[in-house]
């Protein structure tokens, strides 16, 4: 299969084709669910644009809803001569549907189709990670309140200050994970915005309709701007990835406090042995590498906005290839 982009002539070596493809064909199934949601309501917009026939409309629709289906069955998959999920969602469509399934293309590019996709994933995969903190704070209210009562020992400078609580101890990362969900909140506040019909950076000469594919994909809004709609790229991840990196900090400092005060000299907390690890040599040792590998993580965590920022700093405005490798995080 040609490329949506080749053109006469020879074509490209298969070893420029690897690296230039890299991982984005496998981190590409991640995004397939998203990718089709993003064609149903361009095709939907396309009809009522009359770039599209009623009937047209309703045959991509039918089979932009069997791939997803597919999808969510596990039976998906890219061809080995594929390069990314928008090229083979089309070649499905187009050995379906005939001339058709070609159609889905009209009036976008690639370029706006993976900054959607991206959107879409972020968008829903914040909305689990608030779920998941909101649980967690949860637990740790319940935990503040019962263990209100129970004293410890306060410390400034790892070194004996006054008297504090167990419950105060739970409140405070209680506390702190409302700060984090603030944070996760205005990000997502960014990630919601359609760039959807900004095609390759400069729009469409097509009289689409921005407003309704942002209303029929959820939008709070869209990216007016075209041109800042691919700048965005890059700079969405980073803001995203710094509000994990907020979280990330909270969890990491509780962690470290766990593994104190798990120590002998502290005594503080203790966990059974089926949540803790030994020694070949020290048969007295529960270890917690439960909460090491934690911090760990969470520390690596706290790295990625500056790694993203790394990447696109000093970039021109449009779309640079560089902007790839940012999927990989």
């Amino acid at each position: 299969m040609s490329k949506l982009w080749h053109k006469t002539g020879g074509g490209t070596l298969a070893a420029i084709e690897t690296f230039t493809v890299g991982k984005d064909r496998e981190l590409d199934l991640e995004l397939a669910p998203f990718d089709v949601l993003g064609s149903l309501a361009h095709v939907k917009m396309l009809e009522k644009v009359n770039l599209l026939t009623e009937g047209e409309s309703a045959l991509l629709q039918n089979g932009l809803r069997e791939i997803h289906h597919e999808i969510e069955k596990g039976h998906f998959k890219l061809d080995a001569h594929v390069e990314d999920i928008h090229s083979q969602v089309e070649l499905l469509l187009t050995q379906r549907l005939g001339e058709v399934g070609k159609k889905i293309h009209m009036a976008r590019s690639r370029n706006d189709q993976v900054l959607l996709d991206l959107k879409l994933y972020l968008r829903s995969e914040i909305q689990i990670l608030t779920e998941e903190v909101t649980d967690l704070f949860n637990l740790l209210t319940a935990q503040s309140e019962a263990y209100k009562g129970f004293l410890m020992p306060g410390y400034t400078h790892l070194q004996l200050a006054m008297p504090s609580s167990f419950g105060l101890w739970f409140g405070a990362y209680a506390e702190s994970l409302v700060d984090d969900l603030l944070v996760l909140s205005s990000a997502f506040e960014i990630v919601n915005k359609n760039p959807l019909g900004s095609a390759a950076g400069f729009g469409s000469s097509f009289p689409i309709d921005r407003t309704l594919t942002t209303k029929l994909l959820g939008f709070s809004d869209l990216n007016y701007n075209v041109v800042y709609a691919q700048m965005g790229r890059g700079k969405t991840e980073r803001i995203v990835a710094m509000a994990l990196a907020n979280l990330a900090d909270t969890l990491s400092r509780m962690c470290m406090d766990v593994c104190l005060f798990m120590n002998q000299n502290f005594a503080f907390l203790s966990f059974p042995d089926d949540l803790t690890t030994g020694s070949s040599i020290m048969p007295h040792k529960k270890n917690p590498d439960v909460f090491e590998l934690i911090r760990s993580r969470m520390n690596r965590l706290n790295a990625l906005p500056n790694e993203i920022l790394m990447m696109t700093t000093n970039l021109p405005s449009g779309y640079q290839r560089d902007l790839q490798i940012i999927k990989e995080h």
